[in-house]
């Protein structure tokens, strides 16, 4: 029981770890590129747009929904590493 107890802890332990970095990519691309970093990237233009304010408005959001694949991706392998998979 004890080692079932141990490998839980791993999991979780884990699973927290791939969350908070995938939060702080967010929290850098959200507040770092679009409100701290805003007027460096605005001298950069793609499409027209200042890229500072594109990572303002949609970055975040384009961000934010490519990370949700890459948590669903990288929770997949940790429950199959962990054989608590729905399979």
């Amino acid at each position: 029981m004890d080692d079932k107890k141990q490998r839980m802890k791993d999991y979780w332990r884990r699973n927290i770890k791939i969350l908070f970095a995938l939060l702080a990519i967010w929290f850098l691309v959200s507040f770092g590129f679009g409100i701290l970093l805003v007027e460096p990237l605005n001298a950069i233009r793609i499409g027209g747009f200042k890229l500072g304010f594109w990572f303002a408005q949609q970055g975040s959001i384009f961000t934010f929904v490519v990370l949700i694949f890459v948590y669903v991706y990288k929770m997949n392998k940790l429950d199959e590493e962990f054989d608590v998979n729905e399979k």
